[in-house]
């Protein structure tokens, strides 16, 4: 049996609907929200006019908490309701949590709580809704299946009761009945009509609950917006802490191992300039050359950091240096009209920077290419070679990291890889000039 409407084709699926599994599970769905949706309505108005009655004396503030706290719970209910009837899921609003203990706390963090006052709101304007859903679809259902059955029962009335069929008007002495052929023929074709018509009646009823629940009892658009920022906070975090540990780790390696072995060479050739001051110059020369090493590492780690030339020239500079540093040849086009804040100029370097190693390393290009261009108020960004492609941002590569390093921005990273085709990375960043 079909379990949805839309599922199969043509005309099969069309009959199929009034028996299917989710028209049922809808229809249940209306006639179940009138008894519940009268039951938020009457505990909420009651429970409002109580608590506002109350406010002039101290009662009618936790009088109105608890009303509150009572609408979450039938908003908890209703959620649940709608996934097990209609299978949408919608995520429920955040925890109302107070910043400091207490029950006075708690009480004024649920009045404040923005998600509590929709929650009572959808329990007084669902309840007209659920009585408009509850009828249209009661009356809908019963007539179209009552006239497709009429010529199972019609015989009824003339077994049972002095009439020939149902009655269907009186005018005076005269009466008309469904009783000849061509009325039970064109009272079957009515009943199939509505019958048939029914589920998508249901599915529009329920589309406006759908709006409801998720628009009344889910999260509002706030807190999804808190939710990205503390998703993105943790990811400039976690971002900040493997810097610092990667920078610890080349300082450990690379200049500081060098600069001991430097003030190791210097105090032999002390040791050695009055005895051998031959073999001491020949340390000091050695040691010299240390140096430049060393101050070259520090120089490339600075670069890492933050490069002087970005700070000094901007992008264009900045990027084409990058480029000079790639395996391949690269195109460098940066068109901007000003230079965007230092913090965007800086993570629109690191991406090129990391962009080109990728091209580098793993693309097996020839050539390469670099866009940055503004539209509107974003910075756009295009790296693009002529290299192997299957790059995927979702495998846990450094492409990933770059997609958590831009959403923490409001940027957003776009890969076109297909295998053979080469590959295209657009990153769009906020410019906040």
């Amino acid at each position: 049996m079909d379990d949805g409407l839309g599922s199969g084709t043509g005309i099969g699926a069309a009959l199929r609907a009034p028996v299917a599994g989710r028209t049922w599970r809808e229809l249940g769905y209306l006639l179940l929200g009138l008894p519940l949706s009268t039951l938020y309505f009457s505990l909420a108005v009651a429970g409002v006019s109580v608590g506002a009655g109350l406010l002039v004396t101290f009662l009618g503030i936790p009088v109105l908490a608890g009303v509150l706290a009572m609408c979450r719970g039938f908003g908890q209910l209703e959620r649940a309701r709608a996934r097990v009837l209609l299978g949408v899921r919608f995520a429920g609003p955040a925890p109302v949590r107070a910043r400091k203990g207490g029950a006075l706390a708690a009480m004024g963090a649920m009045l404040k709580s923005g998600s509590a006052w929709r929650h009572l709101l959808y329990s007084v304007v669902h309840f007209p809704w659920a009585v408009f859903g509850f009828c249209v679809a009661l009356t809908f259902w019963t007539t179209g299946w009552s006239l497709l059955l009429y010529p199972v029962w019609f015989w009824v009335f003339p077994a049972f009761t002095d009439q020939p069929g149902l009655q269907l008007f009186q005018n005076g002495d005269y009466s008309y009945y469904l009783d000849s052929p061509a009325a039970i023929l064109l009272t079957f074709l009515v009943g199939a009509v509505l019958t048939l018509a029914t589920p998508w009646v249901l599915r529009a009823l329920t589309c406006v609950d759908r709006l409801m629940v998720g628009g009344l009892l889910g999260p509002s658009r706030l807190d999804d917006r808190v939710s990205e920022l503390e998703s993105g906070r943790g990811v400039v975090v976690d971002t900040a802490a493997a810097d610092l540990r990667r920078i610890e780790r080349d300082l450990h390696d690379g200049a500081q191992a060098r600069l001991a072995a430097l003030a190791m060479d210097l105090g032999l050739a002390k040791e050695k300039l009055t005895e051998d001051p031959r073999a001491a110059a020949r340390v000091v020369d050695e040691a010299h050359g240390e140096v430049k090493i060393a101050l070259q590492e520090l120089r490339d780690l600075a670069r890492g950091i933050h490069p002087a030339v970005l700070t000094d020239r901007g992008l264009d500079a900045a990027l084409s240096s990058v480029a000079a540093r790639c395996a391949v040849p690269v195109r460098v086009s940066v068109d901007l009209p000003a230079r965007p804040a230092a913090a965007i100029e800086g993570i629109a370097y690191f991406t090129v920077s990391e962009l080109l190693q990728n091209v580098s390393k793993h693309a097996l290009a020839r050539s390469a290419s670099v866009d940055v261009w503004k539209a509107g108020e974003r910075l756009l960004i295009q790296v693009a070679d002529d290299g192997r492609g299957g790059a995927d941002a979702g495998a846990g590569t450094g492409l990933a990291g770059l997609t958590g390093r831009l959403d923490a921005v409001d940027g957003l990273l776009v890969v076109d890889s297909p295998a053979g085709g080469g590959t295209t990375v657009t990153a769009e960043l906020p410019w906040r000039a």
